[in-house]
């Protein structure tokens, strides 16, 4: 996120929160309206815990002592090391219980919820591979805004899709009513990156109307995924190397598609036409009507146990009862088939 963006964004949530009077702004601490950041896939930092008794590697630790930081750990991505990154990040699914837990002998948490840090800052050395709200927060800052007190961060879980995510849901539920509280009851924007808009829009979905009159100032998004991508697809059939070199996408396949979440971000049939190839080879295309077949034909049967699971919140598109702004970039490559 540029800090070009950054500043086009911030006029945009000021305006939310203060009028114009002939020639300028007057921001005053009352006058803001407080800013919960909601990450997308792959936007909160992770630690992880270990106590296994087998590894895959005989350079992986079978123990630790404390909690480590596993995302975003550029020591952990590479060639060799990389493999006990794998079976640690890696999600295990259960089809009797339809849900997804860590790899035995792994305690996985999210820290930093409530701060804006874990989700400025992927990396926490902050290195600038690991730079992600930095540009945001920095920019509303310098605007008037306090971290931790009217900037606020809700990093969760980016693996598990919402039915994986309950928990999280009931404590930004609370984390809103504590910003609108700590500012003077003054209503809370949200403010979701890519996967966090259809978060966010759960979210919204399973409050009542009077809370969210209450307690909502707006949803905002940053090119929120709303109706799932065709990168999904793509990451499911080959995997991501994740704009590195060095590595590689068929390794990092092996982790990325366990994700509940990534069976999510496939494309909605709200979306795309029944009949659009998304996914073409010499024998077979596949659009939206085929995704038990492309399973098949990827040997993945648990991606099409995982994309019935989660399907009904890819049709989960009603209005929020809220004020929406969907900020959105142009002339991006994307994936398309």
């Amino acid at each position: 996120m540029s800090s070009r963006f950054a500043n086009y964004l911030s006029i945009l949530l000021l305006s939310l929160s203060v009028s114009m009077s002939s020639a300028f702004f007057v921001v005053k601490r009352q006058e803001i309206t407080p800013v919960i950041l909601v990450p997308g896939d792959g936007g909160s930092q992770v630690e992880a815990k270990l106590h296994k008794d087998r590894v895959v590697h005989y350079l992986c630790e079978k123990t630790t002592q404390d909690f480590f930081n596993i995302w975003l750990n550029m020591e952990l991505l590479v060639p060799l090391v990389i493999d006990c990154w794998i079976d640690n990040m890696r999600l295990v699914y259960d089809n009797v219980t339809r849900m997804s837990s860590n790899s035995k002998g792994v305690e996985i948490r999210i820290p930093g919820f409530g701060n804006t840090t874990s989700v400025e800052w992927l990396d926490p050395s902050e290195a600038s591979p690991g730079a992600y709200f930095k540009d945001i927060a920095n920019a509303l800052v310098a605007l008037g805004y306090e971290r931790n007190v009217s900037l606020r961060g809700a990093p969760y879980d980016f693996r598990k899709a919402p039915n994986g995510n309950g928990e999280y849901f009931v404590r930004l539920k609370a984390l809103v009513e504590e910003t609108y509280g700590i500012n003077d009851n003054q209503r809370v924007i949200i403010l979701a990156h890519s996967m966090g808009g259809p978060m966010s829009l759960h979210f919204l979905h399973s409050q009542s109307k009077s809370w969210k009159d209450k307690y909502i100032r707006a949803l905002v998004t940053l090119s929120g995924a709303w109706g799932g991508s065709v990168k999904a697809l793509k990451v499911f059939a080959v995997g991501d190397n994740l704009g590195s070199y060095v590595l590689r996408e068929s390794i990092l396949r092996e982790e990325q598609i366990t994700s509940p979440s990534l069976a999510w971000l496939m494309p909605s049939s709200l979306f795309w036409n029944p009949d659009e190839i998304l996914i073409q080879t010499d024998e077979k295309n596949y659009t939206t009507k085929d995704f038990k077949e492309f399973f098949e034909a990827i040997d993945y049967p648990v991606g099409w146990e995982m994309r019935k699971d989660v399907e009904k919140y890819s049709v989960e598109f009603q209005a929020p009862d809220v004020e929406v702004h969907c900020l959105h970039g142009f002339g991006v490559d994307t994936i398309n088939r």
